[in-house]
């Protein structure tokens, strides 16, 4: 249950960071970009073992890093977009009900067995993840409104699935910063890639608050990942349960973050989702 708590501690810390983005004008590509440099080096530095990058290529979950690391660049960016233009709790909301397909692919691929009470649990998941985020004033209906969530949903979902059936089918324990690590490598050089194409029309500006937000958000992303896949080790817990209670815990502690730190308020429905969020954890942990 630690490695959960600490995948919950800094995932949630990612929400926060992004929020602190748009507060301090931090141009986000850039930001994200970098922060995917300081994840690799974070993971390569805890890595215990010889790192030889000719070696590499020849891991057998190597080209799902590739794939993984065009994913998180991706994502990642949708979610920043999310966030700033439509609304934190609308990217919380998406990111975390995501949650149902890497459960469905669980039951479908590995035969997990959702008993009545966990199937009820799931439910009252998702039920939490809305009715904690949702807010009272609305949101003026647009296009990205409903365009942008939907793909941030799509997205992390496939990213959590991916990461389950590569951990589980193809990663040594032992391995797991090591492919982090390479994954964040691979989303950096993608991310390289993509703005020295930008800046053959529109010169690089890069300032020390877009580097310092880099570096502050690579630490947290690179251990919400290695946690995860730690979580996922347990044999006490099959994956539709580490994927609820993650999802679940992290929209319920970044909405405490939100009043700590940003001085949100919550209504009725706010403090009923966190209570389901509660039941519904007990129920998944526990049956």
């Amino acid at each position: 249950m630690l490695n959960l708590a600490l995948s919950v501690l800094f995932s949630s810390l990612i929400f926060v960071i992004f929020k602190l983005f748009a507060v301090y004008k931090i141009e986000t590509l850039y930001a994200i970009i970098i922060n995917y440099m300081v994840a690799c080096i974070v993971g390569l530095s805890i890595y215990n073992g010889e790192v030889t990058i000719t070696d590499i290529p020849q891991k057998p979950w190597f080209w799902g890093t590739l794939a993984l690391g065009l994913l998180f660049i991706v994502v990642f960016n949708l979610m920043a977009a999310t966030a700033q233009k439509v609304g934190v709790s609308v990217a919380s909301v998406a990111t975390k009900m995501s949650l149902v397909i890497p459960v469905v692919f669980g039951v479908m691929n590995y035969g997990e067995v959702l008993g009545p009470l966990k199937i009820l649990g799931i439910v009252l998941a998702l039920a939490a993840v809305y009715f904690a985020s949702i807010k009272e004033k609305s949101i003026a209906l647009k296009r990205s409104s409903f365009l942008l969530p939907l793909m941030v949903f799509m997205g992390s979902g496939i990213i959590d699935t991916s990461i389950k059936f590569i951990q589980d089918q193809y990663i040594k324990e032992e391995e797991f910063s090591l492919f982090s690590a390479t994954v964040f490598g691979s989303a950096a050089v993608i991310g390289l890639v993509f703005i020295a194409l930008k800046s053959v029309n529109k010169p690089i500006k890069i300032n020390y608050r877009t580097i310092l937000g880099g570096i502050v958000l690579g630490v947290p992303n690179f251990f919400s990942i290695y946690f995860l896949l730690r979580a996922l080790q347990n044999d006490s817990m099959n994956s539709a349960s580490v994927f609820t209670i993650n999802n679940v815990a992290i929209v319920m502690f970044s909405t405490l973050l939100g009043i700590l730190l940003f001085k949100e308020k919550l209504s009725l429905k706010n403090w009923g989702g966190i209570a389901l969020a509660v039941l519904s954890i007990v129920l998944v942990a526990l049956f």
